[in-house]
């Protein structure tokens, strides 16, 4: 069984891991994420010389080669200070397979103390910050897409359609079958294309459905396979296609 998690006081400090498909494709929210935390009165360090958690070679097989990148993160975050990832299925991964990679090995200690500092970025804003949010947008029809590393590995399913309950000129929409994949799954969706494309148009037709007007992830994945399918239905001419972003910009966008 996955232990309970305890939350901490909120601290003066985090460190920020940024991922690498927020460094390469969405900086921006990486740079919301952390002018949220910032809001709530936190200090925030990005080590410089962070790169990938190792998730896609550890879940393509290759643990070896996952084993390589992921020591290199180790070494990162010396002090006791919460590590705040922007991305369930990357903060699933250091949480989780962390010390399960690094088990029997001198490394074992320190993984363990570094995966029970992983806080994924609205676990964080949730059950440490507290936070309380003042909705200045629009009203507006929102469906939440969680994904599946966040809701199973890391056990928030509730966390951002809780920070979302709290923008009160939002209405936030329930999908058919919520808790469905995407069909992103790292490299499953380049080496499933044909299975991936039949699951993400599943999932676009369901936040349709639902009346969305606009759809938030808090995982980039997830939002570079959902966005890109509504994306290529509008270059299809296809009229009222869902526009879509990470949570952590959505969130700050309404709220700043």
């Amino acid at each position: 069984m996955t232990p309970i998690k305890l939350y901490p006081p909120k601290p003066d400090k985090v460190y920020f891991f940024g991922t690498c498909l927020i460094d390469m494709f969405y900086p921006q929210a990486g740079l919301d994420g952390i002018r949220l935390l910032e809001r709530e009165g936190i200090e925030v360090l990005f080590p410089d010389d962070q790169t990938c958690c190792g998730q896609p070679a550890y879940t393509s097989g290759y643990h070896d080669e996952a084993r390589a990148v992921a020591e290199a993160q180790l070494d990162l975050f010396p002090e006791p200070w919460p590590i705040i990832v922007p991305s369930g299925s990357c903060g699933g991964m250091m949480r989780t397979h962390y010390p399960q990679l690094f088990a029997g090995s001198s490394r074992s200690s320190q993984a363990e103390e570094v995966a029970g500092r992983i806080f994924e970025l609205t676990e964080f804003l949730v059950h440490v910050c507290h936070v309380r949010l003042e909705d200045k947008g629009q009203p507006q029809r929102v469906a939440m897409h969680t994904s599946c590393s966040a809701r199973r590995e890391m056990g928030l399913a509730e966390t951002g359609p809780g920070l979302l309950s709290q923008l009160t000129n939002v209405t936030l929409v329930e999908q058919v079958r919520a808790s469905e994949c995407c069909g992103f799954g790292g490299t499953f969706a380049v080496r499933h294309p044909e299975v991936s494309a039949a699951m993400v148009e599943d999932k676009t037709q369901a936040i349709e459905s639902a009346g969305a007007e606009h759809f938030v992830t808090s995982d980039c994945g997830c939002l570079m396979n959902i966005g890109g399918r509504f994306e290529r239905k509008r270059q299809d001419g296809q009229e009222g296609q869902v526009g879509g972003e990470h949570i952590a910009s959505y969130l700050w966008r309404r709220t700043s």
